[in-house]
Protein backbone atom coordinates (compact mmCIF):
# COMPACT_ATOMS: atom_id res chain seq x y z
CA UNK A 1 0.00 0.00 0.00
CA UNK A 2 1.27 3.55 -0.71
CA UNK A 3 2.59 5.57 2.21
CA UNK A 4 1.61 9.24 2.58
CA UNK A 5 3.25 11.63 5.01
CA UNK A 6 2.09 15.05 6.16
CA UNK A 7 2.90 17.73 3.60
CA UNK A 8 4.84 20.86 4.55
CA UNK A 9 2.82 23.96 3.64
CA UNK A 10 3.52 27.68 3.97
CA UNK A 11 1.44 30.87 3.61
CA UNK A 12 2.76 33.81 1.61
CA UNK A 13 5.93 35.45 2.94
CA UNK A 14 4.03 38.57 4.01
CA UNK A 15 1.38 36.59 5.89
CA UNK A 16 4.00 34.37 7.52
CA UNK A 17 5.87 37.39 8.86
CA UNK A 18 2.69 38.95 10.28
CA UNK A 19 1.52 35.68 11.85
CA UNK A 20 4.89 34.98 13.47
CA UNK A 21 5.24 38.55 14.78
CA UNK A 22 1.79 38.34 16.41
CA UNK A 23 2.49 34.97 18.05
CA UNK A 24 5.92 36.10 19.27
CA UNK A 25 4.41 39.32 20.67
CA UNK A 26 1.77 37.35 22.60
CA UNK A 27 4.33 34.83 23.82
CA UNK A 28 6.53 37.63 25.12
CA UNK A 29 3.58 39.37 26.84
CA UNK A 30 2.37 36.19 28.56
CA UNK A 31 5.92 35.34 29.62
CA UNK A 32 6.55 38.78 31.14
CA UNK A 33 3.15 39.18 32.79
CA UNK A 34 2.34 36.59 35.45
CA UNK A 35 -0.51 38.73 36.75
CA UNK A 36 -4.07 37.53 36.11
CA UNK A 37 -5.49 41.02 35.50
CA UNK A 38 -2.74 42.01 33.06
CA UNK A 39 -3.08 38.78 31.14
CA UNK A 40 -6.82 39.39 30.98
CA UNK A 41 -6.28 42.84 29.50
CA UNK A 42 -3.94 41.45 26.84
CA UNK A 43 -6.53 38.85 25.87
CA UNK A 44 -9.39 41.36 25.88
CA UNK A 45 -7.49 43.84 23.69
CA UNK A 46 -6.46 41.20 21.16
CA UNK A 47 -9.93 39.68 20.97
CA UNK A 48 -11.41 43.14 20.34
CA UNK A 49 -9.23 43.58 17.27
CA UNK A 50 -9.51 39.96 16.18
CA UNK A 51 -13.31 39.70 16.40
CA UNK A 52 -14.58 43.28 16.23
CA UNK A 53 -11.95 44.79 13.97
CA UNK A 54 -11.15 47.72 16.26
CA UNK A 55 -9.12 48.47 19.40
CA UNK A 56 -10.71 48.24 22.83
CA UNK A 57 -11.59 51.57 24.37
CA UNK A 58 -14.28 54.15 24.92
CA UNK A 59 -17.28 54.13 27.21
CA UNK A 60 -20.14 51.72 26.70
CA UNK A 61 -23.61 53.18 26.39
CA UNK A 62 -25.79 51.32 28.86
CA UNK A 63 -28.75 53.68 28.50
CA UNK A 64 -29.92 52.47 25.08
CA UNK A 65 -31.67 49.11 25.18
CA UNK A 66 -30.86 48.65 21.50
CA UNK A 67 -27.12 48.63 22.30
CA UNK A 68 -27.30 46.06 25.10
CA UNK A 69 -26.51 43.05 22.87
CA UNK A 70 -23.35 44.76 21.60
CA UNK A 71 -22.45 45.66 25.19
CA UNK A 72 -22.85 42.00 26.15
CA UNK A 73 -20.50 41.00 23.32
CA UNK A 74 -17.86 43.56 24.27
CA UNK A 75 -17.96 42.71 27.97
CA UNK A 76 -17.74 38.99 27.22
CA UNK A 77 -14.42 39.42 25.42
CA UNK A 78 -12.87 40.17 28.83
CA UNK A 79 -12.09 36.88 30.63
CA UNK A 80 -12.84 38.60 33.95
CA UNK A 81 -16.51 38.72 32.91
CA UNK A 82 -16.94 35.05 31.98
CA UNK A 83 -17.01 31.73 33.79
CA UNK A 84 -15.85 28.46 32.27
CA UNK A 85 -17.15 24.97 33.01
CA UNK A 86 -13.92 23.85 34.67
CA UNK A 87 -14.20 26.61 37.28
CA UNK A 88 -17.29 24.97 38.74
CA UNK A 89 -15.50 21.69 39.51
CA UNK A 90 -14.64 21.19 43.16
CA UNK A 91 -11.30 19.49 42.44
CA UNK A 92 -9.88 22.55 40.68
CA UNK A 93 -6.73 24.31 41.93
CA UNK A 94 -8.12 27.88 41.81
CA UNK A 95 -4.76 29.67 41.85
CA UNK A 96 -3.17 27.58 39.10
CA UNK A 97 -6.27 27.79 36.92
CA UNK A 98 -6.73 31.53 37.44
CA UNK A 99 -3.36 32.31 35.86
CA UNK A 100 -4.16 30.19 32.80
CA UNK A 101 -7.83 31.16 32.47
CA UNK A 102 -7.30 34.28 30.28
CA UNK A 103 -5.22 32.19 27.87
CA UNK A 104 -7.78 29.38 27.87
CA UNK A 105 -10.51 31.92 27.06
CA UNK A 106 -8.33 33.29 24.27
CA UNK A 107 -7.88 29.73 22.91
CA UNK A 108 -11.65 29.07 23.00
CA UNK A 109 -12.59 32.36 21.36
CA UNK A 110 -9.91 32.02 18.68
CA UNK A 111 -11.24 28.55 17.87
CA UNK A 112 -14.72 29.99 17.42
CA UNK A 113 -13.50 32.60 14.95
CA UNK A 114 -13.28 32.05 11.18
CA UNK A 115 -9.48 32.25 11.16
CA UNK A 116 -9.24 29.16 13.41
CA UNK A 117 -9.57 27.18 10.17
CA UNK A 118 -6.23 28.64 9.08
CA UNK A 119 -4.31 25.59 10.28
CA UNK A 120 -0.80 26.99 9.74
CA UNK A 121 -1.61 29.85 12.11
CA UNK A 122 -3.72 27.74 14.46
CA UNK A 123 -1.04 25.09 15.02
CA UNK A 124 1.50 27.70 16.07
CA UNK A 125 -0.83 29.84 18.16
CA UNK A 126 -2.17 26.87 20.14
CA UNK A 127 1.33 25.47 20.68
CA UNK A 128 2.43 28.86 22.05
CA UNK A 129 -0.59 29.07 24.36
CA UNK A 130 -0.03 25.46 25.44
CA UNK A 131 3.46 26.41 26.62
CA UNK A 132 1.83 28.74 29.17
CA UNK A 133 -1.17 26.51 30.01
CA UNK A 134 -0.10 22.86 29.99
CA UNK A 135 2.14 20.99 32.39
CA UNK A 136 4.43 20.34 29.43
CA UNK A 137 4.33 20.56 25.63
CA UNK A 138 6.97 19.29 23.22
CA UNK A 139 8.07 20.38 19.75
CA UNK A 140 6.18 19.98 16.49
CA UNK A 141 2.84 19.45 18.25
CA UNK A 142 -0.17 19.96 15.98
CA UNK A 143 -3.51 20.76 17.61
CA UNK A 144 -6.48 21.31 15.33
CA UNK A 145 -9.51 23.51 16.06
CA UNK A 146 -12.16 22.65 18.62
CA UNK A 147 -9.91 20.66 20.98
CA UNK A 148 -10.93 21.10 24.62
CA UNK A 149 -9.18 20.25 27.88
CA UNK A 150 -10.30 20.57 31.49
CA UNK A 151 -7.64 22.32 33.57
CA UNK A 152 -4.57 22.25 31.33
CA UNK A 153 -2.06 22.11 34.17
CA UNK A 154 -2.30 18.29 34.40
CA UNK A 155 -1.75 17.75 30.66
CA UNK A 156 1.51 16.66 29.02
CA UNK A 157 1.92 16.54 25.24
CA UNK A 158 5.27 15.22 24.02
CA UNK A 159 7.02 15.84 20.70
CA UNK A 160 5.23 15.23 17.38
CA UNK A 161 1.80 14.67 18.93
CA UNK A 162 -1.19 15.32 16.66
CA UNK A 163 -4.60 16.12 18.17
CA UNK A 164 -7.33 16.35 15.54
CA UNK A 165 -10.43 18.53 15.70
CA UNK A 166 -13.02 18.36 18.49
CA UNK A 167 -11.06 15.99 20.73
CA UNK A 168 -11.76 16.09 24.48
CA UNK A 169 -8.71 15.77 26.75
CA UNK A 170 -9.95 15.42 30.33
CA UNK A 171 -7.00 16.34 32.54
CA UNK A 172 -8.73 16.53 35.91
CA UNK A 173 -6.20 13.83 36.76
CA UNK A 174 -2.79 13.44 35.13
CA UNK A 175 -2.98 12.89 31.38
CA UNK A 176 0.13 12.11 29.31
CA UNK A 177 0.17 11.87 25.51
CA UNK A 178 3.52 10.37 24.53
CA UNK A 179 5.73 11.19 21.54
CA UNK A 180 4.35 10.62 18.06
CA UNK A 181 0.82 9.76 19.18
CA UNK A 182 -2.21 10.71 17.07
CA UNK A 183 -5.73 11.23 18.42
CA UNK A 184 -8.46 11.38 15.78
CA UNK A 185 -11.55 13.54 15.43
CA UNK A 186 -14.17 13.51 18.21
CA UNK A 187 -12.23 11.06 20.41
CA UNK A 188 -12.17 11.54 24.19
CA UNK A 189 -9.55 10.62 26.78
CA UNK A 190 -10.49 10.67 30.48
CA UNK A 191 -8.49 10.82 33.71
CA UNK A 192 -11.18 11.00 36.39
CA UNK A 193 -13.98 8.68 37.49
CA UNK A 194 -17.15 9.28 39.51
CA UNK A 195 -18.36 7.03 42.31
CA UNK A 196 -21.39 5.11 40.95
CA UNK A 197 -23.50 5.97 44.03
CA UNK A 198 -22.32 9.46 44.99
CA UNK A 199 -21.32 11.34 41.87
CA UNK A 200 -19.59 14.10 43.83
CA UNK A 201 -16.95 11.55 44.93
CA UNK A 202 -14.23 11.71 42.27
CA UNK A 203 -11.12 9.60 41.80
CA UNK A 204 -8.23 10.92 39.72
CA UNK A 205 -6.48 8.26 37.65
CA UNK A 206 -3.32 8.71 35.59
CA UNK A 207 -4.03 8.02 31.91
CA UNK A 208 -1.23 7.52 29.39
CA UNK A 209 -1.29 7.17 25.60
CA UNK A 210 1.65 6.02 23.52
CA UNK A 211 4.31 6.62 22.39
CA UNK A 212 3.37 6.39 18.70
CA UNK A 213 -0.14 5.19 19.51
CA UNK A 214 -3.33 5.91 17.56
CA UNK A 215 -6.69 6.65 19.15
CA UNK A 216 -9.05 6.74 16.19
CA UNK A 217 -12.38 8.35 15.30
CA UNK A 218 -14.94 8.77 18.13
CA UNK A 219 -13.17 6.28 20.40
CA UNK A 220 -12.95 6.64 24.18
CA UNK A 221 -10.08 5.96 26.56
CA UNK A 222 -11.40 5.57 30.08
CA UNK A 223 -9.62 6.89 33.20
CA UNK A 224 -6.51 5.06 34.34
CA UNK A 225 -6.01 3.18 31.05
CA UNK A 226 -2.61 2.92 29.40
CA UNK A 227 -2.61 2.62 25.61
CA UNK A 228 0.73 1.01 24.90
CA UNK A 229 3.44 1.93 22.44
CA UNK A 230 2.37 1.75 18.77
CA UNK A 231 -1.06 0.42 19.79
CA UNK A 232 -4.21 1.38 17.87
CA UNK A 233 -7.73 1.79 19.28
CA UNK A 234 -10.32 1.32 16.52
CA UNK A 235 -13.12 3.71 15.62
CA UNK A 236 -15.88 4.13 18.24
CA UNK A 237 -14.18 1.64 20.56
CA UNK A 238 -14.06 2.09 24.34
CA UNK A 239 -10.79 1.19 26.08
CA UNK A 240 -11.62 0.15 29.63
CA UNK A 241 -8.37 -1.78 30.22
CA UNK A 242 -4.74 -1.32 29.20
CA UNK A 243 -3.86 -2.03 25.56
CA UNK A 244 -0.62 -3.88 25.08
CA UNK A 245 2.08 -2.41 22.83
CA UNK A 246 1.83 -3.00 19.06
CA UNK A 247 -1.76 -4.23 19.34
CA UNK A 248 -4.94 -3.37 17.44
CA UNK A 249 -8.09 -3.25 19.57
CA UNK A 250 -11.72 -2.52 18.87
CA UNK A 251 -15.25 -2.91 20.21
CA UNK A 252 -17.14 -2.01 23.38
CA UNK A 253 -15.39 -2.76 25.63
CA UNK A 254 -12.26 -2.81 23.48
CA UNK A 255 -10.54 -6.15 23.00
CA UNK A 256 -7.38 -7.09 21.16
CA UNK A 257 -8.14 -8.04 17.55
CA UNK A 258 -4.63 -8.74 16.36
CA UNK A 259 -1.06 -7.56 16.73
CA UNK A 260 0.59 -5.16 14.31
CA UNK A 261 2.89 -8.03 13.23
CA UNK A 262 -0.11 -10.20 12.36
CA UNK A 263 -1.71 -7.31 10.48
CA UNK A 264 1.44 -6.76 8.41
CA UNK A 265 1.71 -10.48 7.65
CA UNK A 266 -1.94 -10.59 6.54
CA UNK A 267 -1.47 -7.47 4.41
CA UNK A 268 1.59 -8.98 2.75
CA UNK A 269 -0.29 -12.21 2.06
CA UNK A 270 -3.26 -10.37 0.55
CA UNK A 271 -0.91 -8.36 -1.64
CA UNK A 272 0.79 -11.55 -2.82
CA UNK A 273 -2.56 -13.24 -3.50
CA UNK A 274 -3.70 -10.23 -5.53
CA UNK A 275 -0.52 -10.28 -7.57
CA UNK A 276 -0.92 -13.98 -8.30
CA UNK A 277 -4.53 -13.44 -9.39
CA UNK A 278 -3.39 -10.85 -11.95
CA UNK A 279 -0.77 -13.13 -13.55
CA UNK A 280 -1.87 -15.12 -16.60
CA UNK A 281 -2.21 -18.88 -16.06
CA UNK A 282 0.68 -21.09 -17.12
CA UNK A 283 0.15 -22.70 -20.48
Amino acid sequence: MPRYRYRELEPTREAREVFIRWIEYLDDEFTRHRNVALRGEIVRDNLHQLLLGRPHGGRLNFTLVTELPFNVLQLSLDPANVTLESEYYGDIDPERYALAKPLIWFWRMFDRSPIALNHWLGFRLRAMLGKHIFKSIGTNVKIYHGVEFTFGYNLTLEDDVIIHNHVLLDDRGELIIRKGTSISEHAAVFSHAHDPVESCIIEHRRTEIGPAARVTYRSLVMPGVCVGEDAMLGAQAVATHDLEPHSIAGGVPARKIKSKRQARRLEAQESQDGLCAELPPNE
